[in-house]
């Protein structure tokens, strides 16, 4: 039989998170494998990514996660690249896997946790990088005075609090398998943060920021917040894009060399695309 390349569809999707499971990351289960190709936001997707299908069964997958955002008043539609696996024996199969996803018409497409080596065949194909400039933050127990400032994780009080696009994203990821909420109050103003716990040298002790949506308050409240990430998460230290937090946090370290991530559009800027809707948000690794 030869290698076959199709879709993951529903009924492909516990065969693809086995796959997944057995041979990418085993600290991902196979439930968790499964329960992230299966996005809570509501999206016409056309699959979950594709897989490759030899005589003895499943022997490569690459996972897609679809969108629609609403950008300059217009919807766009992005399919954003996840995690690809291919046993070793059927590597040259995988290009096929690649040029299947980029071959669906009226993407914009996003990879936003390439490996070293697919960063210069994204390239070849004409992705574009993103800056991903990133400062290191080391989350201090520095001390908290009652009343002057509110961190909070709390789902009441976050969706009592935030505005009706930021309670749009909210609600379109609280089921996600990694993103986590909180609400930064002061004064008469807040911030609602997403992130991500992850791994450096293999230690899930990092706090990755996804979006924030004012810089400013972000800023103010860096302390309180890193004491926060701290104690209630474990992070003993933040990362944090400028392009999604805007200005170098104080006391912070610029990180020698950044992950890279990368996109492919016809007409997007860097500064319309953001790590929403994507497989950060949606696989905990």
């Amino acid at each position: 039989m030869a290698v076959r390349v199709l879709p993951i569809t529903s009924a492909e999707v516990q065969a693809a998170a086995e796959f997944l499971h057995r041979h990418l990351n085993r600290r991902v289960s196979v439930d968790a494998w499964a329960g992230a190709m299966l996005v809570p936001w509501k999206v016409d997707a056309p699959n979950h990514g594709f897989l490759l299908l030899a005589d003895e069964g499943v022997v490569g997958v690459y996972l897609a996660f679809y969108s629609e955002r609403w950008i300059d008043g217009r919807p766009e539609q992005f399919c954003n690249l996840g995690a690809w696996c291919v046993l070793p024996q059927y590597r040259f199969h995988s290009l096929r896997l690649l040029k299947r996803l980029l071959s669906q018409d009226g993407y914009h497409f996003t990879d936003l946790s390439p490996s070293g080596n697919v960063v210069p065949l994204n390239a070849r194909l004409g992705f574009s990088f993103l800056d991903t400039a990133t400062a290191l933050v080391p989350n201090l127990p520095w001390p908290s005075w009652p009343g002057r400032s509110v961190i909070s994780s709390d789902p009441a009080r976050i969706q009592a609090t935030l505005s009706p696009s930021e309670l749009e994203i909210y609600q379109d990821h609280v089921a996600t398998g990694a993103a986590r909420h909180l609400l930064l109050v002061n004064g008469g103003g807040h911030c609602y943060v997403v992130f991500r716990k992850d791994r450096r040298k293999d230690l899930p002790v990092f706090a990755s920021i996804l979006y924030v949506s004012d810089e400013e308050l972000f800023r103010r409240l860096a302390r309180p917040l890193a004491r926060h990430l701290l104690i209630r998460h474990g992070a003993l230290a933040t990362l944090a894009e400028l392009r999604v937090v805007g200005e170098r946090p104080a006391g912070s370290i610029m990180l020698g060399s950044p992950r890279r991530k990368m996109f492919k559009s016809d007409r997007l800027t860097p500064d319309q695309i953001d790590y929403l809707y994507s497989e950060l948000a949606c696989v905990s690794w």
